[in-house]
């Protein structure tokens, strides 16, 4: 009697298992590489030499003037992938106040003579503490500073910023964005 009710339970265990288990997660890992396989290998960015350089996906941390800045990592140790999180502090909390002022002064001390207001993602962390976009107005922030110091007028690096922004989702959701190991690796390769 007892066997009679164990046997059912043991059988869909182990039909399940390999059903969930293996069978699933092989179609589907399948189906991913034959039909997005760039996502499906991590969208990751190669040099002509073959060199992985990063991924469109993962925020990447650059402070040199020369270069556009990505938002702060949320992140521990900073920009890590295999701890994506938010930060979760709240407002008001001291620590976030800290990090928010400190980037301001890097900002402010990168482009002195920039007197715009600062657009609210350059000093703050995304919700995964990765995002590698940032908005419009934030390019637009360090467009003087990223020309200057590069030598290059202003109309040079808009254009570059301008070929690599992403529309709207479907034209309608959400807002343009910059990626910025994208726009960074443009600047990089751009030849007056």
């Amino acid at each position: 009697m007892l066997l009679a009710q164990i046997r059912p339970a043991i059988v869909s265990f182990i039909l399940f298992t390999v059903l969930t288990g293996l069978l699933y997660p092989l179609l589907v890992t399948g189906i991913a590489q034959t039909v997005f396989h760039k996502q499906a290998e991590g969208s990751l960015i190669t040099s002509s030499d073959g060199k992985i350089l990063g991924s469109s996906l993962i925020g990447q941390n650059f402070d040199d003037p020369k270069y556009f800045w990505g938002r702060i990592s949320a992140t521990s140790p900073a920009y890590n992938a295999s701890s994506s999180s938010g930060s979760n502090l709240g407002p008001s909390n001291s620590a976030l106040l800290d990090e928010v002022k400190g980037r301001i002064t890097a900002l402010k001390a990168a482009d002195p003579s920039n007197n715009d207001p600062l657009p609210v993602d350059l000093v703050t962390s995304s919700g995964s503490g990765l995002d590698p976009h940032i908005s419009l107005a934030a390019a637009h922030y360090q467009l003087a500073r990223v020309a200057r110091v590069r030598g290059l007028s202003q109309a040079d690096v808009q254009q570059i910023v301008d070929q690599n922004t992403q529309g709207r989702f479907l034209g309608l959701l959400g807002e343009p964005v910059v990626n910025v190991l994208q726009v960074n690796l443009a600047l990089d390769d751009y030849k007056k």
